[in-house]
């Protein structure tokens, strides 16, 4: 039979640490493996949040620089709304006043004449032909003379300067009498007619 070979108990040591090496070897190799898989599970979230947070910071970039954008074009818009209110301010009347200088040359004209007329009647004409021109213009431009004798009396078109006692019971509050002519542009009263009223 064989013979057992006796093993020295040194030897025997020996072999007992290298297993407890080995197996601590094993262990530490297996912690190493579980913090690369924590490692490796936590990574998603940490760059997933770095990611969120990148995303975050351009997002508030692109709406601050839009902020500023429009902050920039409403100041524009501003002062060039002023600009334009101003000219218009100044210019306001030169559609009206550019419109009426054809009256004004055939007043000129109207005036040369009656220096030089011994008939009245053709200046007369003449003046009744520039006014009729006058209040056309007028007219084109949305102006509309009031209607108001004989028509009730409306305090939100006319202005009563006095009251007489009417000449018939059917004229009592109406207008009588109209002492100056009221005015609407565009359907807005420009002018009130002043107006005598019947008592």
């Amino acid at each position: 039979m064989f013979k057992r070979k006796k093993v020295s108990e040194p030897e025997e040591n020996s072999k007992m640490t290298d297993q407890t090496q080995e197996n601590q070897n094993q262990e530490e190799i297996r912690e190493e493996i579980e913090n690369v898989n924590e490692a490796r599970v936590n990574e998603p979230e940490e760059i997933q949040e770095i990611s969120e947070t990148d995303k975050l910071k351009a997002e508030v970039a692109m709406l601050n620089d839009k902020y500023v954008r429009m902050y920039a074009e409403f100041d524009n818009y501003k002062r060039r709304t002023t600009k334009e209110r101003v000219e218009l301010l100044q210019t306001a009347g030169k559609d009206v006043i550019v419109s009426m200088l054809s009256v004004l040359d055939d007043f000129e004209r109207a005036n040369k004449a009656m220096e030089s007329a011994v008939d009245v009647k053709p200046v007369k004409e003449g003046i009744e032909l520039v006014h009729h021109k006058l209040l056309s213009l007028l007219s084109q431009k949305g102006l509309k003379p009031m209607e108001s004798k004989g028509l009730a009396f409306d305090a939100d078109i006319h202005e009563a300067i006095t009251s007489i006692p009417s000449p018939t019971p059917d004229l009592k509050g109406k207008v009588i009498d109209e002492v100056e002519k009221g005015y609407l542009l565009n359907d807005k009263v420009i002018r009130f007619a002043k107006v005598i009223v019947g008592a």
